[in-house]
């Protein structure tokens, strides 16, 4: 396989309120490899905006290291810091609160444009940002690029959004829930478009969602990563760890997923937790943090050490789950309701 276009690695992140430090990421271990869908998941809280704003050099790991083509970032410099931070673009998941509401579509368009020399003057600017819209979908242009974002819609936000990360011509898109703010009815059109953009720029799209039935779809021929209290638990392709999920916090999220048929609904099996509460981030249980609600846990063994990504030996596929009783290849029984 070829070189990941990023990688992060051992990477931690901790914040301070007054005197507490709350660890929202620990030990993230993650490829990314060029123009692959590959989607985050997992519970609000789990550190997945966090571990978006650290690949798109928003936020700085307190320790680890990102590496993009092969470099370890901390260590770029000059042009080849900026041609990192053109390269590696972010979708905000608010376009209500991400978009000047002082500022014209044109204004927001352009300034990246005329401030990183992508073209020259305002009419190139114009042009440039009326084919960005364009791509987007947002037509016709002239009736966009002079109102503000307060005149359109959510969707037509959004879109916008998108089309000002594509102004650098970004090798990778960290999408942080961009479809989360707009209504049901137009979300698959924007997934659409952004499955489009990797086929039609050559993108990688870094997905970020809390609904794994959205990151299903969106990411069939790519991975998932699922995250639990800043930690990821599993990651794999996701055909397989649709069909084999591993770790019992994916098979929960796959189990709570509302099926089409009402039949199916019925009948449907679900997973009974052991707890139902969250661990705060300020008071982590020892060993797996999700042992206190994990129906296979083995006590003596979840409750001591933090298990670490691999490869189960009983398993056929490539998916990867930090679980020590599936990592053993037992057979635990789940609860089932």
């Amino acid at each position: 396989m070829s070189e990941p276009i990023m990688r992060l690695e051992g990477i931690y992140r901790s914040f301070r309120t007054g005197r507490t430090l709350i660890p929202v990421l620990q030990d993230i271990n993650l490829d990314i490899n060029e123009l692959e869908f590959l989607c985050l998941v997992g519970e609000s809280g789990c550190g997945k905006t966090t571990t978006g704003k650290i690949l798109a050099g928003l936020l700085p790991p307190s320790s680890g290291n990102i590496y993009y083509q092969g470099r370890n970032v901390r260590d770029l410099r000059g042009g080849d810091r900026r041609e990192y931070r053109r390269s590696v673009q972010l979708i905000h998941q608010d376009p209500y609160a991400s978009l000047n509401p002082t500022q014209t579509i044109f204004d927001m368009i352009s300034f990246p444009l005329l401030h990183h020399k992508l073209v020259s003057g305002q009419k190139g600017a114009r042009k440039r940002a009326a084919e960005l819209l364009e791509l987007v979908d947002l037509t016709p242009v002239e009736d966009i690029l002079d109102k503000y974002p307060h005149q359109l819609s959510g969707g037509q936000r959004q879109r916008v959004s998108i089309a000002r990360a594509l102004t650098t011509n970004p090798s990778v898109i960290v999408a942080d829930e961009s479809v989360s703010m707009v209504d049901v009815s137009i979300r698959i059109g924007l997934l659409q478009m952004l499955m489009n953009l990797r086929e039609e720029l050559g993108v990688t799209i870094v997905f970020i969602t809390h609904d794994l039935a959205l990151a299903k779809y969106f990411a069939w021929d790519g991975r998932i990563g699922v995250m639990y209290l800043g930690r990821m638990v599993e990651v794999g392709k996701t055909q397989e760890l649709i069909r084999d999920p591993q770790h019992p916090y994916t098979r929960v999220l796959l189990s709570a997923i509302p099926e089409p048929d009402p039949e199916k609904t019925r009948t449907k099996r679900h997973i009974q937790l052991r707890s139902e509460d969250i661990p705060r981030l300020t008071e982590l249980p020892p060993g797996c943090s999700f042992h206190p609600r994990c129906p296979w846990f083995v006590e003596g063994v979840c409750d001591k050490s933090v298990p670490q990504l691999g490869i189960p030996a009983s398993s056929n596929s490539s998916v990867e789950v930090a679980c020590f009783p599936v990592q053993e290849g037992e057979k635990l029984q789940l609860y089932e309701t």
